[in-house]
């Protein structure tokens, strides 16, 4: 019966190989075009920097890359070990079995009560505030459960690629960073993007969730699901109302405030879940630390190479040529190119956070924080998440090599964010 079988299971496994190998052949396509690119600038424009440019990248990219492992070796160590007495005191399968009537419905091949609905509740909600020190360690320990359920453990199931275009969609209620570099800048208003971030945050995310739902052919209009959705939609617009109407300075010191008193309240919470169910709190978070210095140390390869390929691209000038390119598109076709210098932080921003990071604030530097192109690149930094960033470290975490469709998705709903964040910057903002 197994010798029946088996033809079938290998034909299976080379055909998902054939078509699930995105991210290998993006990376290989960034050394290629910078390659090309730079002989181009060496042979016709005499440029004699160039290649070292490109090899200085190199290095410093994957200095980066093992310096952010390392960074994230604390704070993945004590989230993992708030997750573990969260687990142990029988928190997480609480919210599982709260929150399951509508993520069964989202991931439809998780068990229902299954104690991942309850972590990666806990990951949207830190992403959605802004979180993102106790957002990664909680998309890691998802991601690990995940795999648990994973048959093929070397590539990723259906929940697996929800859960990461959930998290590179970048479904943000408070861009903290983004209005505290606008202070830096000196802008006027530095909360006057807020509102535009999160309006295209939210069609990135619902986006994200529609391609996905197409490709793995989850229904999205099941009551439930539906009524949930409507009801974010409204949380959604009473953010925006309540936070709006309040001052700069308030708004600011508000927003940080909720999310600095949230992240504490979470803490208290899953300690004192431990202490009611009569739990070793101590070792319970000795136990999970552990395993955050582990996961720290197992994404190192896979963020040095993300990162390097991305500095080779961006040291070549190729995202540079790619920006002109879109700018001379875009006036032939007789439309207005006001918002293409503001391209390289959109550009970049599903490649690398902090090139994104400076991206944005190289346009405010050069056009200014309260300008159309200052503002518009705001707009870009918060209305996506880091996607190749993310696939790295998330699927690199538990091994994962075929990524399926998750980069198409993905992508899909950062172009969709894109997209949202130029038409609703003309709207406010032109």
């Amino acid at each position: 019966m197994t010798s029946r079988v088996q033809p079938c299971h290998d034909k299976n496994i080379n055909h998902t190989i054939t078509k699930n190998m995105a991210l290998n052949y993006i990376w290989i396509a960034f050394f290629i075009i910078a390659f090309i690119v730079a002989l181009i600038r060496l042979i016709w424009q005499g440029d004699a920097e160039v290649f070292p440019a490109i090899m200085d990248s190199t290095f410093e990219q994957a200095k980066t890359a093992f310096e952010i492992s390392i960074g994230l070796t604390g704070v993945l160590s004590l989230w993992m070990g708030i997750m573990r007495i969260g687990e142990r005191g029988g928190l997480i399968a609480f919210m599982s079995r709260m929150l399951s009537p509508i993520l069964t419905r989202i991931f439809p091949d998780i068990p229902k009560g299954h104690p991942v609905m309850g972590t990666m509740f806990m990951n949207i909600s830190a992403n959605m505030l802004g979180l993102d020190n106790a957002a990664t360690p909680m998309g890691l320990k998802a991601m690990e459960q995940l795999q648990e359920l994973n048959p093929k453990k070397d590539t990723a199931s259906n929940p697996m690629i929800m859960f990461l275009v959930l998290n590179t969609s970048g479904l943000t209620l408070i861009p903290v960073s983004v209005l505290v570099f606008r202070a830096q800048m000196g802008a006027a208003q530095p909360t006057d993007v807020f509102v535009p971030i999160l309006l295209a945050t939210f069609f990135s995310t619902l986006a994200g969730l529609i391609v996905t739902s197409i490709y793995q052919r989850i229904n999205l209009f099941s009551g439930p699901l539906l009524l949930f959705l409507l009801m974010l939609c409204a949380a959604v617009a009473a953010v925006i109302w309540g936070l709006s109407s309040m001052p700069a300075d308030t708004m600011n010191s508000v927003s940080t405030q909720f999310a600095n008193i949230l992240l504490l309240t979470i803490i208290v919470v899953f300690i004192m879940s431990g202490v009611k169910q009569r739990v070793n709190v101590y070792d319970a978070f000795i136990d999970g630390a552990k395993d955050g210095f582990a996961t720290a140390v197992k994404i190192i390869p896979y963020l040095v190479a993300i990162l390097v390929g991305i500095g080779v691209f961006r040291a070549s000038g190729a995202m540079t040529y790619v920006t002109d390119g879109i700018g001379w598109l875009v006036g032939i076709c007789g439309l207005d190119t006001d918002f293409v210098a503001a391209l390289p932080t959109a550009l970049m921003k599903p490649l690398s956070g902090s090139g994104a990071r400076g991206m944005m604030v190289d346009a405010m530097q050069q056009y200014g924080a309260d300008s159309f192109v200052g503002r518009l690149a705001c707009v870009f930094q918060g209305s996506t998440d880091t996607t190749f960033y993310i696939l790295a470290v998330y699927f690199g975490s538990v091994a994962i090599r075929k990524t399926r469709h998750a980069v198409t998705c993905g992508l899909l709903a950062d172009f969709a964010g894109i997209v949202a964040a130029i038409i609703i910057s003309y709207m406010f903002f032109h």
